[in-house]
């Protein structure tokens, strides 16, 4: 474990798409970051190969921007990412706006308080918070109770395996699941 305040220095790697083997470097400030793998960034995006043309995307906790980017270079519409840091947001800015233009929103503001502030209604939700923090189900009840989501929205939840799943809203229907190492991924769709 990485020593508080420390900063490491990453990247992760465009692994499909227009924009395949581009790397995203990222700066760590507290080693909090936590980039989903390329073995399991490429699972979910089997898992989402077909349904990712024109989609608009919400990446909730974006951190180093590898979900929302993945879902652009292969297809989506536009996406947003939601980022709290502002050192990652101005990183995400100066990396994927070059390479995705207007497609890519940026938001430099916590995601529960965000959710509340916009009126657009998302295809696909990346809902992969800091493990530590227990955002995973309030954030998912959210998009639900402010209607955020279009009718079979599809919603990834990242979660640490040994804390069980978080509870998603009712209507949330389970199509994939898998596990490895820390980490619990689920693909949900709304009904």
């Amino acid at each position: 474990m990485k020593a508080k305040g420390k900063t490491s220095k990453g990247q992760v790697r465009i692994i499909g798409g227009e924009f395949r083997g581009h790397r995203l470097h990222f700066v760590d400030q507290g080693g909090d970051l936590r980039p989903s793998g390329d073995r399991l960034r490429e699972t979910l995006f089997n898992w989402l190969q077909w349904e990712l043309s024109g989609a608009r995307v919400l990446d909730l906790f974006a951190g180093s921007g590898a979900l929302g980017a993945e879902a652009l270079s292969r297809g989506a519409e536009r996406a947003i990412l939601v980022e709290k840091k502002k050192e990652r947001c101005s990183d995400l800015s100066r990396q994927l706006r070059p390479l995705f233009g207007e497609r890519v929103v940026i938001q430099c503001a916590d995601a529960l308080k965000w959710l509340p502030r916009t009126a657009e209604r998302f295809d696909l939700v990346f809902v992969d918070p800091p493990y530590d923090l227990g955002l995973a189900e309030p954030a998912c009840r959210a998009l639900e109770d402010l209607k955020l989501l279009m009718p079979e929205a599809l919603i990834y939840v990242e979660s640490r395996r040994q804390d069980g799943a978080p509870e998603v809203p009712e209507n949330w229907r389970l199509l994939k699941e898998k596990s490895g190492g820390d980490v619990l991924a689920r693909l949900f769709q709304r009904e």
